[in-house]
Protein backbone atom coordinates (compact mmCIF):
# COMPACT_ATOMS: atom_id res chain seq x y z
CA UNK A 1 0.00 0.00 0.00
CA UNK A 2 2.48 2.34 0.95
CA UNK A 3 4.83 1.78 -2.05
CA UNK A 4 2.01 1.64 -4.25
CA UNK A 5 -0.18 4.39 -3.46
CA UNK A 6 1.35 6.49 -0.67
CA UNK A 7 4.80 7.18 -2.06
CA UNK A 8 3.43 7.87 -5.81
CA UNK A 9 1.05 10.42 -3.72
CA UNK A 10 3.30 11.62 -2.26
CA UNK A 11 5.68 12.31 -5.20
CA UNK A 12 2.60 14.19 -6.77
CA UNK A 13 2.75 16.83 -3.92
CA UNK A 14 6.41 17.42 -4.06
CA UNK A 15 5.79 18.06 -7.43
CA UNK A 16 3.57 20.86 -6.52
CA UNK A 17 6.21 22.78 -4.84
CA UNK A 18 9.12 22.33 -7.77
CA UNK A 19 8.32 25.99 -8.38
CA UNK A 20 8.22 26.85 -4.57
CA UNK A 21 10.06 24.79 -2.90
CA UNK A 22 9.75 27.01 0.39
CA UNK A 23 6.10 26.92 0.34
CA UNK A 24 6.47 22.71 1.16
CA UNK A 25 7.32 22.69 4.45
CA UNK A 26 8.10 19.50 5.91
CA UNK A 27 6.71 17.40 3.37
CA UNK A 28 9.94 16.41 1.83
CA UNK A 29 11.60 15.26 5.37
CA UNK A 30 8.30 13.51 6.01
CA UNK A 31 7.88 11.60 1.91
CA UNK A 32 11.74 10.90 3.14
CA UNK A 33 11.26 9.22 6.25
CA UNK A 34 8.51 6.73 4.79
CA UNK A 35 11.22 5.96 2.72
CA UNK A 36 13.27 5.31 5.02
CA UNK A 37 10.80 3.48 7.29
CA UNK A 38 9.60 1.33 4.68
CA UNK A 39 12.56 -0.41 3.94
CA UNK A 40 13.43 -0.99 7.79
CA UNK A 41 10.19 -2.56 7.77
CA UNK A 42 11.10 -5.11 4.41
CA UNK A 43 14.22 -5.91 5.83
CA UNK A 44 13.04 -6.35 8.86
CA UNK A 45 10.10 -8.91 7.50
CA UNK A 46 13.30 -10.39 5.26
CA UNK A 47 14.85 -11.36 8.55
CA UNK A 48 12.50 -13.29 10.57
CA UNK A 49 13.53 -16.53 11.62
CA UNK A 50 11.54 -20.06 9.51
CA UNK A 51 12.79 -22.43 11.92
CA UNK A 52 10.27 -22.56 14.59
CA UNK A 53 6.61 -20.93 14.66
CA UNK A 54 7.11 -19.72 18.18
CA UNK A 55 10.34 -17.37 17.15
CA UNK A 56 8.64 -16.75 13.93
CA UNK A 57 5.48 -15.66 16.00
CA UNK A 58 7.85 -13.92 19.06
CA UNK A 59 9.59 -11.97 16.04
CA UNK A 60 6.98 -11.09 14.13
CA UNK A 61 5.74 -9.49 17.88
CA UNK A 62 8.61 -7.72 18.69
CA UNK A 63 10.29 -6.72 15.82
CA UNK A 64 8.00 -6.56 12.61
CA UNK A 65 4.71 -4.94 14.64
CA UNK A 66 6.29 -1.98 16.22
CA UNK A 67 8.35 -1.56 12.86
CA UNK A 68 4.75 -1.55 11.02
CA UNK A 69 4.06 1.68 14.14
CA UNK A 70 6.53 3.59 12.81
CA UNK A 71 5.83 3.18 9.21
CA UNK A 72 2.32 4.29 10.54
CA UNK A 73 3.28 7.17 12.32
CA UNK A 74 4.81 9.12 9.14
CA UNK A 75 2.43 7.96 7.02
CA UNK A 76 -0.37 9.45 9.13
CA UNK A 77 1.72 12.64 9.03
CA UNK A 78 1.65 12.39 5.64
CA UNK A 79 -1.90 12.27 5.20
CA UNK A 80 -2.35 15.48 6.71
CA UNK A 81 0.19 16.97 3.94
CA UNK A 82 -1.36 15.76 1.34
CA UNK A 83 -3.79 17.00 -0.85
CA UNK A 84 -7.22 15.15 0.27
CA UNK A 85 -7.46 14.70 -3.63
CA UNK A 86 -4.43 12.62 -3.60
CA UNK A 87 -4.67 10.72 -0.92
CA UNK A 88 -5.21 7.23 -2.58
CA UNK A 89 -7.50 5.43 0.23
CA UNK A 90 -10.47 6.58 2.23
CA UNK A 91 -9.77 8.79 5.42
CA UNK A 92 -10.58 8.05 9.05
CA UNK A 93 -13.22 11.27 8.05
CA UNK A 94 -14.41 9.26 5.18
CA UNK A 95 -14.81 5.97 6.73
CA UNK A 96 -16.83 7.69 10.10
CA UNK A 97 -18.73 10.20 8.38
CA UNK A 98 -19.29 8.62 4.75
CA UNK A 99 -22.85 7.36 5.73
CA UNK A 100 -23.73 11.44 6.03
CA UNK A 101 -23.74 11.98 2.10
Amino acid sequence: MVETGILPACAQDMAVYASMPSLAGDRSKTYEAIMAETKKLKDCSAAKPHDDLAKEAEYLCNKVKPQMAKLREVVDKAEGLLQKCLYPYPTYEDIIYSHHS
